[in-house]
């Protein structure tokens, strides 16, 4: 069986690939190569693979090379897009920056429009106090004129009853006095009608004086409304934003609140009296009037706290974010990276005091400054540092040069921010100030 298979392959292969024989020839001799069928096919098909092999490595190489091509293109097209997103931050960053100018001059124009209106408020409170003295002065004046008046008529009364009566004077004896009786009593009833006449003048004007008075005291409680509305308004336009910003940077405005507070607690004189009315009492205008002061105090503590918590950027030139907060390769990435050129400015970004100015491990040239509330910021990689450790920094001053120092792969600045020991994300402090600062 096997035998005739051997014979039956051997004939196939003889009609496809018959028996050659391949002569060789030298000058004295004469030789031959017998390719038999079996070794044609295996030549064939030796042959048969490798151009099997060029022709898949060829198109391996070809699509390799288009798929790079393209990839190149991708990259490039991607490099333009980031471009394009960069310039497109950085414009909403500039506009930013100019919405909170702008914020920060509306701020200061309602500030200034406060204090106005605080001293017109003080002016019509003093002058609502003037017109409430005046009239319990002409209130007096007219019921003593009124109890004078009463006691001339009374006392006329008795005289002309008692002349009526008996033709003289109680007081009268009758030998010759009955003229001077008549003219004592002719001059007291004309002093009494005199009196009488002048008493009702007066009250008529100060009932007229009191009437304006009144109607000025009216439009003075309507001006002093206005002005506290307008400060009412004013002070909840302008709190509310800081406490919306502290509280989306994490922080309790409560707690910051009482914190400043303790810090700024100093005292002094002298003393107002509280605005009271003629009765004693604490007037309506004077509550709502030191309800807006404790308004305006809360706000000027929420001033003071803005500027003790890193709000601000810590570069204000050109620049771009390489590198954000959070796990990078398996390890936490404690702060921002923000990229600019060699040298360029770092600012602190609230007030405080520096704890740290010198090198360390992988920061390199590193500032740390701690500030108030538990909060720490640190600026790594520096080129140059311009503050010394105990020196006390406002927001906004320049404390070191941007560099590459430490573990840093190029020209940057790591900022990080940390509240009692962790590290929080700076943009959290950042993001929640852009629409305020």
């Amino acid at each position: 069986m096997r035998t005739r298979f051997a014979i039956r392959l051997h004939d196939i292969l003889e009609r496809h690939f018959p028996e050659r024989r391949v002569f060789l020839r030298s000058d004295r001799d004469t030789r031959f190569i017998r390719l038999r069928p079996a070794t044609q096919l295996i030549a064939v098909a030796g042959i048969t693979a490798i151009v099997g092999w060029a022709i898949v490595a060829t198109s391996i190489v070809a699509m390799e090379s288009i798929g790079a091509g393209n990839f190149r293109e991708q990259a490039r097209r991607d490099l333009h897009a980031y471009e394009n997103r960069l310039n497109a931050l950085a414009a909403e960053r500039d506009k930013r920056a100019q919405e909170a100018l702008a914020a920060q001059q509306r701020f200061s124009s309602a500030l200034a429009q406060i204090s106005d209106m605080q001293s017109e408020l003080l002016r019509s409170e003093t002058r609502r106090g003037e017109l409430e003295a005046g009239i319990e002065v002409i209130q007096s004046t007219l019921r003593r004129t009124m109890t004078e008046r009463e006691a001339a008529a009374k006392e006329a009364m008795r005289l002309a009853t008692a002349l009526a009566e008996g033709g003289v004077l109680p007081e009268a004896d009758g030998n010759g006095a009955g003229d001077a009786t008549v003219d004592f009593l002719s001059a007291a009833l004309a002093d009494a009608a005199r009196e009488r006449d002048q008493t009702l003048a007066d009250a008529e004007a100060a009932l007229r004086q009191a009437e304006e008075m009144a109607y000025e005291l009216r439009l003075v409680n309507e001006r002093n409304a206005e002005i506290f509305s307008e400060l009412e308004d004013a002070m909840t336009i302008s709190v509310e934003p800081l406490e919306r910003m502290f509280r989306n940077a994490g922080l309790d405005p409560d707690r910051l609140i009482s914190t400043v507070r303790r810090g700024y607690s100093g005292r002094g004189g002298p003393l107002m009296p509280v605005s009271l009315s003629t009765r004693g009492e604490v007037t309506p205008e004077a509550e709502r009037a030191g309800r807006i002061l404790n308004r305006l105090d809360e706000l000027n503590l929420y001033r003071l706290a803005a500027e003790k918590v890193p709000l601000a950027l810590p570069v204000k030139g050109g620049f771009r974010y390489t590198s954000g907060f959070g796990t990078r390769w398996g390890r936490l990435h404690s702060g921002t990276d923000f990229a600019a050129a060699h040298g360029t400015p770092i600012h602190a970004t609230a007030d405080g005091v520096v704890s740290h100015a010198g090198w360390l491990a992988g920061y390199g040239q590193l500032v740390k400054i701690e500030h108030a509330f538990g909060i720490e910021t640190r600026y790594a990689h520096m080129s140059r540092i311009r503050v010394k450790p105990g020196q006390r920094v406002s927001r906004g001053d320049r404390i070191g040069d941007m560099g590459n120092t430490g573990r840093s792969t190029g020209t940057h600045l790591h900022y990080e921010v940390r509240v009692n020991g962790n590290p929080i994300n700076p943009m959290t402090y950042i993001k929640a100030a852009r629409d305020v600062f």
